[in-house]
Order: C-alpha cells, then structure tokens, then sequence
C-alpha cells in the first residue's frame, strides 16, 4: 500500500485523480479511469410515471449520467417498473438509482428494477435517530453489528443476483443513535457509519459500492470526506467516491456553496461523481455540475510545486492559521474582503448599499480603508531595499515561485520579514493548480513560523458570472476551509461583471466556507419526490421575508427524512410533515406543530420573535 504520512491523498502539491475501483452501473462506469460523473435526482412524485419520465428525459438531455428516484413507500416501488418499461421504450437507457430510507423492503423491490439503490447507514436498519445519549458496551455495541451483518449479507447477495450496484450515503445530522452515542454528530461518526456497512461490504466481497458523506456545512462535509478517504486506505478499500453539499440553496447561494465544498475535494483528485443540489428545476443542477467538473480539467499538467512540509497540521479539523494581528487583519479578526476599484475612485463607489460592505479597497499599487487612509503596495526587492518604507504600514504583494527565487538568493529577507510589525502579504498564484500552489506557500510560512496575515488574491477574466462563481469559489474555498488566509480579493478583466457582483462574490466565499457570516443562512433541500409542499417558492418567500437577519441559520426542508437531521446546526428550521403543512423547529427540537402553509411564515417570524432572535428591517 502506498505511504500515506497523515496526508488523505498521495501529494497536495500535485492535482491528479487517486485510483479508485470501477463500478459498473447500467452500462455507465464511475470511479477507475472514468470522467467524473454528474447526477441530479427528480422531484417529481415516483407513483406519478409520465412526469417522472419526462422528468428523467429532461436530465438525460441535459446530460446527467445518473438519475436518482426517491422510494417513499411500497406505491412507490411497485411503479419502478412502468417507469423503467416507458423510459426504454423510448429509447432511453439512463441508469436509474433509488433512493431508500427506513424501509429495507423497499430496497428489494428497487434492486429488481434500477441499476443502483441509494441506502443511509443511519437509518436503513437502525431505527430513526430519537437523539437520545444512550451509552452503548462494546459488548452491546457489537451485538448490534452482529444484527446489522445478518440483515445486510443477504441483501448484499440479493444485489450480486440483480446485477444492481449499491451507494451507501451518509448524512451530517441522520445518523444513528448507536453510532451517535460513540462518536458524536462528528466527522469520525460519519465516516464510521459508512465503514462499519463497508467492511461487511468487503468481507462477503461484494465491491459494486459508491460511498458518499455529505453536509450543508462545506467544512463539516471537506473534513469528513477526507478523513472517509484516508480509513479506506488504510483498510484498503478503493470505493468511489461521490460528492454534493446538501441543502445547498438556490441562486448564487447555492452555487457558491457547492463550488466551495465540492471543489475543495476535486482540487485534491478526489471525488469520482458529484451531483450539485439546488432549490430549483433538477435540470438547472446540471450544467453547474459540468462547469464544475470542466474547471479542475484546466488544473492538469500544471508546473511542478514544492512544499516545505510534507503534509498539511491536520486536515480532518478546523484550525485557523496563527497571525499576528496587523490593522483589522489577522490575530482573532475575521477574514477581510478587500474589493477591486480597477479605475474608479473611492468616493463615486460610495455609499455603498446593504451591509456587505468591503473592509478595504484595492487601487493601483495602494490599499485603502473606507475613510480613504492609503498603504503601498509593494514589492519584495522594494522592502528589502529601499529602508524608507522600514516602520511604516506596508503591503507586499508576491507569489509563491516570485518568493522562492527571491528567498534563495537573499536569505536574510525572511529574517527581515519576521521582525516587521507592520507587513501584510497579498498572495496570488499564476499556476494552473492555484490551490495546491498558494497552500503550499502557507506550508513555506509555517515551516518559518512567520505570523503575517495574508490577502488571497485572484485575477480573473470572465464574461459569465455563474462561471466566475464557480471558478473562484472552487480556486479558493478548499484554503478557506483549512483556515488560510486572513482576507480576500478578487479581480476580473471583464466589464460584464460589476463592481458590487465582484465584492459580493468574496463575501459569499467567505460565508461559504465558514470564515465569515454576512447573511442570512438558508439551507434548503433541493426537493424531491418526497416533498410535502411548494419548496421552490417557499423558500423564495422565506428568503424575502427573513433575509435581513443575518445572525441566523434557517433550514427548509420539503419533509421528515431531510429535517431534523439534515438541517445540522441551523438555528431554525422549517420542515415539511404532512401535505402543505409543516413543522417549525428550534434547532433540532420541534416546536410548533402541523402548521398550515398559509400561517407557516408568520408562525415561523413570531417563533423567532419569542426567542428574542428577531431584528426589524432596516
């Protein structure tokens, strides 16, 4: 087996896809030498067979190479066959996953009919999580595995007959008290829950699995993945990997956030399907998968890149970077967003509307605050020679190939660097593999144990801002998410894109990846079969009515299955029960019941009221 270190890939310096084992689904490979493979999943109603099958169409035309159905009940699975038989006849051959909770029954019936069935370890044979702190023995912790085998061997077997493949997907918040009791709603607890169905899984040799762990918390998500990825290894499994942040959202929200999560894995090779989970049609999920995707093409054969250290402190938990605090950067300070003024001069940008605000203003070759006072902007053969600019407020603005050769032939500026009290860096990066490139340097900083903040700095030239979106996030949420960088600025050549999209873009990566709070948090399912109400335009007229309180998490969720669990650390949540009716929650506890639409939000703003959470509109 190849040397792991503590590293959950080969090499951080190098973007290459790890190997995994192929898996053979429909006709349709993933993981091996296969691209990266899209998905989305329907909402239409799976009793329904016309609309589902237009449904399924539509992705195939818009080039999903796996559709997902949800099986609710046994109506639901009696009718996978008409949908199957309509589908082919015309002509269509989409592989087809169904997707099970609660009811293993339901997985038999599914296995006769679709290329993949889609089980959660939390709930599949365990019963629903009550979230109850009960202390398990290792005897009694056994004696449940044991109980879990014997269910799960035979149905393993009844796969292998159907010739039908098998994703067990975990998710943050839905996992089972059992494993709950030992290890917590935590990384360790997810990845265990997925293991302990994996080693039966490799014992009775059955290896047409896909694994997925996923989270509307794009930290939570990026850690688990890892840590799932390197105890595979370590027990020698080589199962796909399929990625997606849950209850993303809709809008640039919602794609910000998948960029941000999904990309920061891509970015390291792994990750060999995705789907991107939007609160809108499934067929706009799509082609956000594919820009996605089609993004970490550019980062191959890119020039080579040292680090100074063989692995990153720790990649499984959050760690923010240690700096000494320089003006409003650095220190216990939260990251800053500087904005581009390209041409422009400060006073005709302001007032600048809302709250998204920037910290600084970049001009030239100075930083300005918001009252106009300015700092240089310089560079290192400047600071290292020319001692007028010794003792005064200073930026440096570098990369990492600029740095190396400058450091090996004058050494004596790190020493130099290290004394000045009054230095931020402004980093950018021109190689293909941004990522691995600018987290190397952070690895130069720490092996010198240098404490200067860091702007992330990155160039566009992009027309498109959904492609914009995309790029940056995916480029630099994965440093965010490790805690490097102290601040962030972005720029882009083309006029199409504003001023105002531009800054709001740095506060969105920043929110993203959980560096910075500047909005609301709506974590709202993508729908689906399963959904009880209107989720689309729900969550629209949540988002108008409560998008001023930007202290809050609040979760939309179109049924039982997706809350409470999914919602993970919302403040509040808003859960579909029954048809059009929902149950509001404080944080994991339901507390207004069986609400009619028509009341919901007003019940939900009077809930938030009562709790002294609500602020009036400015």
């Amino acid at each position: 087996m190849e040397d792991l270190h503590f590293n959950y890939i080969n090499d951080i310096t190098r973007f290459e896809r790890q190997n995994t084992w192929e898996v053979n689904i429909g006709g349709v490979g993933v993981g091996g030498n296969n691209p990266v493979r899209i998905q989305s999943m329907t909402d239409t109603s799976t009793k329904d067979t016309d609309p589902s099958v237009e449904q399924i169409i539509a992705l195939a035309k818009a080039g999903a190479d796996y559709v997902r159905l949800t099986v609710k009940g046994i109506y639901d699975a009696e009718n996978l066959k008409n949908i199957v038989t309509a589908l082919r006849e015309r002509g269509y051959t989409t592989p087809l996953v169904a997707d099970i909770h609660f009811n293993p029954r339901l997985a038999d019936i599914a296995a006769k009919f679709f290329e993949k069935v889609r089980i959660n370890p939390g709930n599949f044979y365990d019963k629903r999580a009550r979230f109850e702190h009960k202390v398990y023995s290792d005897d009694e912790y056994k004696e449940e595995l044991i109980k879990i085998e014997e269910q799960f061997i035979p149905f393993l077997e009844m796969l292998k007959s159907t010739n039908t493949a098998l994703r067990i997907g975990a998710n943050h918040g839905s996992l089972s008290d059992r494993v709950m009791s030992r290890f917590g709603d935590s990384p360790s607890g997810m990845a265990e829950s997925v293991l302990e169905f994996l080693r039966i899984c490799k014992k009775v040799d059955f290896n047409d699995v896909v694994v997925s762990i996923k989270s509307s918390n794009t930290r939570m998500m990026v850690y688990t993945v890892r840590l799932l990825n390197y105890k595979m290894r370590l027990e020698d499994m080589q199962y796909p990997i399929h990625l997606g942040v849950t209850e993303a959202g809709e809008g640039e929200d919602g794609r910000i956030k998948s960029a941000v999560g999904i990309g920061a894995l891509l970015a390291d090779g792994i990750g060999d399907t995705i789907r991107v989970s939007l609160t809108e049609s499934p067929v706009n999920e799509i082609p956000v998968a594919r820009k996605l995707v089609d993004h970490f093409k550019s980062y191959r054969n890119h020039e080579p890149i040292t680090a100074s250290l063989i692995a990153q402190t720790n990649p499984f938990e959050y760690e923010r970077r240690s700096t000494r605090a320089v003006l409003t950067m650095g220190g216990d300070k939260l990251p800053v967003v500087v904005a581009d003024l390209e041409d422009r001069n400060l006073k005709e940008m302001l007032p600048i509307r809302g709250k998204m605000v920037p910290d600084y203003f970049l001009s030239g070759n100075k930083i300005m605050d918001i009252k106009g006072e300015s700092y240089p902007i310089i560079s290192l053969e400047e600071y290292l020679f020319e001692s007028t600019r010794w003792g005064r407020m200073k930026f440096i603005r570098t990369n990492k190939m600029e740095f190396d050769r400058f450091m090996a032939k004058n050494p004596e500026i790190m020493m130099k660097l290290k004394q000045t009290r009054k230095t931020v860096l402004i980093l950018e990066s021109f190689n293909k593999n941004p990522m691995a490139e600018l987290r190397a340097f952070f690895t130069t900083l720490e092996s010198h144990i240098w404490k200067v903040p860091v702007i992330l700095y990155r160039r566009y030239n992009e027309s498109n801002l959904e492609d914009l979106h995309i790029k940056a996030s995916a480029d630099l949420g994965g440093l965010l998410i490790d805690g490097y960088g102290d601040g962030i600025c972005i720029s882009n050549d083309n006029e199409r894109i504003t001023f105002t999209e531009l800054k709001d873009l740095s506060f969105g990566i920043l929110q993203a990846s959980r560096m910075r709070m500047s909005k609301t948090e709506f974590i709202s399912c993508p729908g689906c079969g399963r959904t009880l109400y209107d989720l689309q335009e729900t969550t629209k007229s949540i988002k108008a009515h409560f998008k001023h309180l930007d202290h809050l998490k609040i979760g939309i969720m179109g049924c039982v299955v997706n809350g409470p669990g999914e919602m993970g650390d919302v403040d509040y949540g808003f859960v579909g029960v029954t048809q059009n009716k929902v149950t509001l929650y404080k944080g994991l506890k339901p507390v207004k019941r069986h609400i009619p639409m028509e009341n919901a939000v007003e019940e939900l703003e009077l809930l938030i009221r009562e709790n002294n959470d609500w602020k009036d509109p400015e």
